[in-house]
């Protein structure tokens, strides 16, 4: 019996010993087969170190890849506290090159961590900063390459752009709103510490940042240039609160310029207020739109019907009478009896407030809906307004009256360049975009491309042809003569619209505008100009932001190379004006006889002969009277 029990004894310890043998097995199979990567990891994690290399973020380029943002490598300092040694000497000597606080950097140099990134002032030293760092040659204390935001043009197209923070995130503008696809992957060097952050002779390896993905632009850069010059002459001559200028393509929504005053250099971001980096004036800034609102009234008028432009007549005799109140119109005395044609040529309020009884509030407001007033554009920028609308049921006799000239409501200068694009491209509304594409940065491959966007019909083609021929006569004839430009079909409308302050109009203080065209029959390129209270000149849209608005169409005539017409309305010129005439054709004719065709003219020969072979300028254009002609002659 007794032996019985031994062997009982021996089977079971002979048993657990086997099951634990078994257990044993499986957990070291379990962690051979399936846990090893894991633990491998943790345990590399326990000696491995890294030394951080940031990736470049994606450039930003306009419609012609010229760089508008991009990058430039700088050095900044990392400490490995482990590997230091006399830390109180090296943070003596980190602290008097870089002018810092000594217990500042002694906690830095002392911290409890595998790796320190001394921050700030630690961060994109200058060369010389950097060589007397590496100059100390102290273990544990390291220079590692970092990628800096820069923007070659400086201020130049800031709100859209934005800018970037220290750590190289998108805070604003496009640097914000694609900071995912701008955004790169970081790399770094990565080395074996033994167990007290001592590093081992054993060989680095290098992991490669990725950059971000390339973003390209609608933005015309030689265009932006010409608007930002046109701004910076706005602020130097009249001192405005505000101005901006816009230009976008009306057959596609692509934005091809926008800037504004005040702006601000993106590389020096923080010398600003936070009123200036994050205030994009095109797309936030909300105000009563004045007469260049009245593109939509009279498109809606003619859309539906209720106005022919030239047969029906308005008599205005200074004002009008809307329920109790008396509209006024600009000119004294009014302008008598006009087609309608005139009332917009003359930006005549108390005809456009007929226009907007002969449609009624239902219908106008509906068209103002349309044309995309009201509800934000859906433009791929940060910071969008949406305006303000009177509700339709709240609408009285008078609230109708002052809608139909662009007063009483509120309106983002993007809506008011979107609704007259739709008004002149042939009735499509369209979605305004910035960006065109995405590139993958090192084959440039295309991974993103915007189309444009069509969002409705708003007028039928043979209104908007109408609408076309309207907005010309008032630039050949009318309160937008300011931008006409000879051998060019120029459409446009001016705006003077009185601001508002704690619910009263401001006495003197306006927001003067002037939206324009190009080519009028066939538009290539919409341009919105508008100064906010300009200084020391009468403080009207023909006469402030026409001129602006001109020299932007002359600029985008060199930039596009857009060929003359002969096909524009004659300009209706005032003893003020400089007068143009046609040039007559010379080409053949003798000497004597090109001499009486070109009477009043400057003539200038080159060549010998009898005979003229060329000419320039070239026939059938206007050229200023009195002018230089060159001819060339020849037998």
């Amino acid at each position: 019996m007794f032996q019985n029990v031994i062997h009982t004894r021996i089977r079971f310890v002979f048993l657990v010993v086997s099951i634990i043998l078994i257990i044993i097995f499986i957990r070291v199979f379990y962690i051979q087969f399936f846990s090893y990567k894991k633990l491998n990891n943790l345990a590399e994690s326990l000696w491995s170190r890294e030394l951080p290399i940031t990736a470049d973020r994606g450039e930003i380029l306009d419609r012609n890849g010229k760089k508008l943002a991009t990058n430039i490598t700088t050095t900044s300092l990392v400490v490995i506290p482990n590997q230091i040694k006399d830390k109180e000497d090296t943070a003596k000597k980190l602290s008097d090159i870089l002018n810092s606080d000594y217990k500042d950097m002694l906690r830095h140099v002392s911290k409890k961590t595998s790796i320190e990134r001394i921050h700030p002032e630690g961060r994109r030293l200058s060369y010389d900063t950097a060589t007397k760092i590496n100059d100390l040659n102290i273990d544990g204390v390291y220079l590692v390459k970092e990628s800096k935001r820069y923007y070659p043009y400086g201020k130049v197209l800031s709100h859209v752009l934005g800018y970037v923070g220290i750590d190289n995130q998108g805070l604003s503008g496009l640097e914000l709103y694609y900071d995912k696809y701008l955004t790169g992957a970081n790399g770094a060097i990565k080395y074996f510490s033994d167990g007290k952050g001592h590093r081992l002779k054993l060989s680095e390896i290098y992991e490669a940042p990725t950059s971000g993905v390339n973003v390209q632009l609608t933005i015309d850069l030689d265009l932006q240039l010409a608007t930002e010059r046109e701004l910076d002459n706005v602020v130097s001559m009249y001192n405005p609160e505000h101005a901006l200028i816009m230009a976008m393509n009306p057959k596609t929504g692509e934005i091809l310029a926008m800037s504004s005053r005040p702006n601000f250099d993106s590389n020096n971001y923080k010398n600003y207020s936070t009123e200036t980096i994050n205030r994009n004036l095109p797309i936030w800034m909300t105000y009563e739109p004045g007469s260049t609102f009245k593109i939509t009234t009279v498109s809606a008028a003619v859309n539906e019907g209720v106005v022919n432009l030239f047969e029906d007549h308005f008599y205005d005799s200074g004002s009008i009478h809307v329920d109790g109140a008396r509209i006024k119109c600009w000119k004294a005395g009014g302008h008598g009896d006009q087609t309608y044609l005139q009332v917009v040529e003359n930006s005549c309020n108390p005809g456009f407030v007929s226009l907007g009884q002969k449609l009624g509030k239902e219908k106008l407001m509906e068209y103002i809906k349309n044309f995309g007033f009201g509800e934000k554009t859906g433009v791929d920028l940060n910071g969008e307004s949406d305006g303000i609308l009177f509700n339709v049921d709240k609408m009285g006799p008078v609230e109708l009256a002052t809608t139909s000239f662009g007063q009483g409501i509120s309106v983002t200068p993007i809506q008011q360049i979107r609704a007259v694009s739709a008004a002149v491209n042939g009735g499509i509304l369209y979605k305004p975009y910035i960006v065109s594409s995405m590139q993958e940065p090192e084959t440039n491959n295309i991974i993103l491309k915007n189309e444009p966007i069509k969002i409705r019909r708003v007028l039928r083609e043979d209104t908007s042809k109408l609408i076309r021929y309207t907005l010309e006569s008032v630039v050949a004839n009318g309160t937008g003569r300011n931008a006409y430009i000879e051998n060019y079909r120029v459409g446009g409308k001016t705006g003077t619209a009185q601001k508002v302050s704690d619910g009263k109009y401001m006495v003197g203080n306006y927001i003067v505008s002037f939206i324009g065209f190009m080519p009028a029959d066939d538009p290539e390129i919409v341009v919105y100009v508008a100064i906010d209270h300009p200084k020391g000149i009468t403080q009207y849209g023909g006469t402030v932001s026409a001129p602006i608005a001109k020299n932007i169409l002359k600029s985008a005539i060199d930039i596009y190379d857009m060929k003359p017409s002969k096909d524009g309305m004659l300009r209706e010129y005032t003893w003020l004006d400089t007068k143009y005439v046609v040039l007559p054709n010379v080409v053949g004719m003798n000497i004597n006889d090109a001499k009486k065709e070109l009477k009043g003219f400057k003539i200038e020969y080159s060549g010998s002969g009898e005979k003229v072979l060329y000419q320039s300028p070239k026939e059938n254009l206007y050229v200023k009277e009195g002018s230089v002609v060159k001819l060339m002659l020849s037998n």
